[in-house]
């Protein structure tokens, strides 16, 4: 869906560190008559790699948006042997959210899409549990059920491609999605599946972290978000934070709290994304300002 209200450009641009890849840049989107809004950059000394984000005002660029992206080939990215992305802001993203049981993250993530905060479509919820469908029709989203076994997972995962294909989804979050996606699945949203979790593994295993962790008394709670590779749980990092605890705290408090990390996290995550303010390279991402 495109909003003419709010009509600008985003480039992400990687490539080999040179001189003159910053004046390049600009002084095509210059020569068009376009004004920069934010452009932010950084070199990855280690590698060699210059990384940049340029966004700028639409509203007078003389050229056509359908044509922007040929001449920016053109002009710029062969002559340079730039690796880039195009995006546009006046086009609202359409996001696809995986849940299993718990609540608490699909909770924040359709509180914010409701009051209007990420601009950006949640037009299905899949699901391995019938658990949260009243969650999903409060909101008016389609809920699609699709048990998931080790014997019907080819199946199950063949059925949600088809679903997404059809709702014309750019991206996926798995809000607490309970399930393992195979390398296929994956394949098809490269940097393009967000997921979030705590970060007690590997020291914590298991399907009770929390007590494991009360137990030897730790005293940081984690959540990590991190775009979904093949690798478990082994994908660049998009964002991260901690909170502090002590002996004082039961159980469920850590749970509490953990759960309030995720959800706080996994938004920002999502809203990084949604501000094509990610790149990733070589399983590394760069969050630009």
């Amino acid at each position: 869906m495109l909003n003419p209200d709010n009509h600008s450009a985003i480039l992400l641009i990687h490539c080999r560190d040179r001189k003159g890849l910053v004046a390049t840049v600009t002084r095509f989107l210059a020569e068009h008559n376009g004004n920069i809004l934010e452009i932010d950059q950084h070199v990855d000394e280690q590698h060699g790699v210059f990384f940049m984000r340029a966004e700028w005002d639409l509203t007078s660029f003389e050229i056509p948006d359908q044509a922007i992206a040929e001449r920016f080939k053109e002009e710029v990215a062969e002559p340079l042997n730039l690796s880039w992305q195009l995006y546009f802001t006046g086009r609202t993203p359409r996001m696809a959210v995986f849940v299993s049981k718990y609540a608490h993250c699909l909770h924040d993530v359709l509180a914010r899409y409701s009051s209007g905060e990420w601009k950006v479509e949640i037009p299905l919820i899949v699901s391995n549990h019938e658990d949260l469908r009243p969650l999903a029709e409060k909101y008016d989203i389609d809920y699609h059920h699709i048990p998931v076994t080790r014997d019907t997972k080819p199946e199950a995962e063949h059925q949600q491609l088809a679903l997404l294909r059809e709702h014309d989804v750019d991206f996926i979050v798995l809000a607490r999605y309970m399930q393992i996606l195979t390398g296929n699945f994956v394949a098809h949203y490269p940097a393009g599946i967000i997921n979030i979790h705590h970060s007690f593994l590997p020291a914590f295993p298991g399907a009770r972290p929390y007590h494991s962790a009360y137990r030897r008394g730790v005293k940081i709670i984690g959540a990590t978000s991190h775009y979904v590779t093949e690798e478990l749980d082994q994908g660049p990092i998009i964002e991260q934070d901690v909170i502090h605890v002590n002996h004082r705290h039961s159980v469920d408090d850590l749970i509490r709290k953990g759960r309030d990390l995720e959800k706080i996290v996994l938004s920002r995550a999502i809203w990084h994304h949604l501000q094509r303010k990610t790149l990733v390279f070589e399983n590394r991402t760069i969050v630009f300002q």
